[in-house]
């Protein structure tokens, strides 16, 4: 992967963008952040619109340790609060923004955090935004997408299901396999099977070694039966 260009097979850049309603979200943390995966997040800007499919999520659910909501709520966090599909935005370690889809009925603090896109309209905006061309460095990751898609705090709060720049939708794109791991770069409830990822996809990010065979992870305890 070392060419500053990635071949995207079947792209589905070309394919029309519905808008997600949020009738059509699932109503668990644990199940729309799955739901997620081969879904679009759109940024229509005045220079153009930037869109990029969701190939990796992980879900913090409401009571869960590792969330920002654990220990109740902050000014910080009251868009957590809000009904599912809204954005949660935060700043991370002073130094990158991260996009979150809030993703319990209305006063249940919970979310889930958009790791990584497969950038499909606007690339060259992209490019510029992040200072780079090469391919896979734009938004494989969570504070690289936040920057590439121009989302900051801003945005925090804002209704992701309704007429507006920054918005979640569906191509006809078919979805690859999904696989799920542990969460990376937490230490609290670390061991929780909350990552999905669409398997084989070069946008992923994080360490190899945690795309595991599934039996090899224990339940989560979020996850419904």
């Amino acid at each position: 992967m070392s060419s500053p260009h990635v071949a995207l097979k079947n792209s589905p850049e070309k394919s029309p963008i519905r808008r997600l309603r949020r009738s059509e979200l699932p109503a668990d943390t644990v199940k729309l952040a799955r739901f997620l995966i081969g879904r679009v997040v759109v940024h229509d800007l005045p220079a153009g619109r930037l869109s990029g499919r969701i190939v990796e999520t992980e879900a913090y659910p409401p009571g869960d340790p590792a969330g920002h909501h654990f220990r109740g709520p902050t000014p910080r966090i009251r868009s957590m609060y809000l009904a599912p599909g809204h954005a949660y935005i935060f700043f991370n370690y002073g130094a990158h923004f991260m996009l979150n889809v809030v993703s319990e009925p209305a006063g249940i603090a919970a979310a889930i955090l958009i790791r990584a896109l497969e950038p499909l309209d606007g690339i060259e905006l992209m490019q510029r935004h992040r200072k780079t061309a090469r391919l896979l460095d734009l938004t494989r990751g969570p504070g690289r997408l936040a920057a590439a898609f121009q989302i900051d705090r801003r945005h925090d709060g804002l209704d992701l299901c309704a007429p507006g720049p920054l918005w979640l939708g569906e191509t006809s794109h078919p979805i690859g396999p999904i696989g799920k791991t542990v969460r990376i770069g937490i230490t609290r409830a670390a061991d929780q099977v909350l990552r999905y990822y669409e398997r084989d996809n070069p946008f992923v990010s994080g360490p190899k070694r945690l795309l595991l065979p599934l039996a090899t992870h224990k339940k989560s305890p979020f996850v419904s039966k």
